[in-house]
């Protein structure tokens, strides 16, 4: 039997302003890993990186789907999403 895993879309916003976003089966794993250095390229030189935003979802390709969109998202409207998040 396959136990029920959930899929993380997430945002975090690095030390220079800008956003990185991914998607993980480990959320606390995964920006563990951005902070200690061996997170992404992207994040290396830009830690600390803090988590903004983040949604579920029941498997892989649902997460890497909404990855796609909202990496093609502006600065602008990720600041958006992000503040309607806080709501």
């Amino acid at each position: 039997m396959q136990k029920n895993q959930n899929w993380y879309t997430y945002m975090v916003r690095c030390n220079d302003g800008t956003y990185y976003t991914g998607i993980t089966n480990d959320l606390e794993k995964r920006l563990k890993a951005h902070n200690d250095g061996s997170g992404a390229k992207y994040t290396m030189p830009r830690r600390p990186v803090k988590l903004v935003y983040c949604e579920t979802y029941p498997d892989r390709s649902e997460a890497t789907q909404r990855e796609i969109q909202l990496k093609k998202f502006t600065k602008a409207q990720k600041e958006i999403l992000i503040s309607d998040g806080d709501a």
